[in-house]
């Protein structure tokens, strides 16, 4: 049953709970693991499987004693929905950096989408992208990446068990994709695009389910600020702080898609603002 739908439910995150979330665009999985932490004022959790900054979707913290099935949890299978846009690459893979280099796709025919979509399902060789959380010699890639410099990752086998496209609209491609523990779907986008010829990048990613766990059971933040614990009872409250602005996209390395996505004068949402 949904954690949204059910209001009455009480929750014991001390003793232990799976938490199913919808993360926000821009939130890094830490982001949200220290909001849940601070709002519920949770001493022990974690998450069960990483989401990019530019991914929205399910992401389950475990609590407590369920802490002990995190590994359990991120063993599952996953299945994201998404689009692909062709002709366009980006260093990232996806809309974290800008396009570095642009190839004619317009003579592209459904039926070479479809066979490109069927070569990349069953047991394939993937690279992580070098923008990722991937460790080069105790470094996380994306460090590396983010100071300019380059890096040899090795490659490693998943297994893409459905890989379904939902919608062509060409540049973009609309898609479907179940697959193990481990796989880039911004690889999978890059791939595609080499495979025919065209180069490619990913420009929205949804993960829609990890095992039987899906994200329409799942809450948001503003749900879960209606969760928060009264403080005990005779315990003082602090005095109050000014908050500070949350900048998620510098900590995520987002600087690009923060300046590209920000409204001009002469956009609409800007002038209804």
């Amino acid at each position: 049953m949904s954690q949204e739908t059910t209001p009455a439910r009480t929750f014991d995150f001390e003793t232990g709970e799976v938490l199913l979330l919808d993360k926000p665009l821009t939130w890094t999985s830490f982001d949200v693991v220290r909001k849940v932490k601070n709002t519920l004022r949770i001493k022990k959790i974690g998450h069960a499987g990483t989401l990019d900054p530019l991914a929205t979707g399910l992401l389950i913290l475990c609590t407590g004693k369920k802490t002990k099935q995190i590994d359990l949890i991120q063993a599952q299978e996953k299945e994201y929905t998404g689009t692909f846009r062709l002709g366009q690459t980006t260093p990232s893979f996806d809309l974290e950096t800008p396009v570095d280099a642009e190839l004619p796709y317009a003579h592209l025919t459904p039926e070479q989408l479809q066979a490109a979509a069927l070569a990349f399902t069953g047991l394939i060789q993937q690279t992580p992208p070098l923008y990722s959380a991937v460790k080069i010699n105790g470094e996380r890639a994306y460090e590396v990446a983010r100071r300019g410099d380059t890096a040899e990752i090795k490659s490693k086998e998943v297994t893409i068990k459905e890989f379904e496209l939902t919608g062509i609209a060409l540049p973009d491609v609309h898609f479907r994709v179940v697959c193990t523990k481990g796989t880039y779907i911004r690889s999978l986008a890059r791939d595609f695009g080499q495979h025919l010829g065209c180069g490619a990048h990913l420009t929205r990613l949804v993960r829609t389910r990890i095992g039987e766990y899906r994200v329409e059971d799942a809450l948001t933040l503003e749900t879960l600020e209606a969760l928060r614990p009264p403080r005990p009872e005779g315990e003082t409250g602090r005095p109050a702080r000014q908050p500070k602005p949350r900048r998620p996209e510098q900590r995520a390395g987002l600087e690009y898609f923060q300046a590209s996505s920000a409204p001009t004068d002469s956009d609409p949402a800007d002038s209804a603002s």
